[in-house]
């Protein structure tokens, strides 16, 4: 599953032996990314990523990329997430996230502006972990503009 498809820069980059669920707010950011679906086996879902329309336990790997950081809601939307995911499945995330404890004084500053335009710069991941216990950390790396972003693996117990 990939919570936030988009526009679907993602798609074509996806190996097509899987089956992929892309679930998004918008019925026209689904619209959008159908033209770029290719040769993967490909449903696009309308839905809220802070209340996902599926079952417990539905999906072996869920994708987050860039959503956790756009949904005004975080803990839901991770709390959904670990809640679709299958016992023994996988969740990858891929956001910008503040350290717990880390100052960032501009980031925090401009958080009121820039969260009414587009993203938030003030998502702690490990108080989203919190809310999710079901979620185990297996991999945590730093990505881009000097750790702002990070690659994360986590499995569902």
């Amino acid at each position: 599953m990939l919570a936030g498809v988009g526009t679907g820069l993602d798609l074509p980059h996806l190996p097509a032996q899987h089956h992929y669920v892309g679930l998004d707010l918008n019925r026209a950011m689904l619209r959008q990314a159908l033209p770029r679906v290719g040769a993967i086996d490909f449903l696009p879902v309308q839905g809220d990523a802070q209340r996902l329309p599926f079952a417990d336990a539905s999906f072996d790997v869920a994708v987050l990329h860039l959503i956790l950081a756009v949904v005004p809601e975080p803990a839901h939307c991770f709390a959904e997430i670990a809640r679709v995911v299958r016992p023994g499945g996988q969740v990858l995330v891929f956001d910008k996230f503040l350290r717990r404890g880390q100052p960032a004084l501009l980031r925090r500053l401009v958080n009121p502006l820039m969260r009414r335009v587009a993203t938030r710069l003030d998502v702690v991941f490990e108080d989203l972990l919190a809310e999710a216990p079901e979620l185990v950390l297996e991999q945590d790396q730093p990505a881009l503009a000097g750790g702002w972003f990070r690659m994360i693996r986590l499995h569902r117990l």
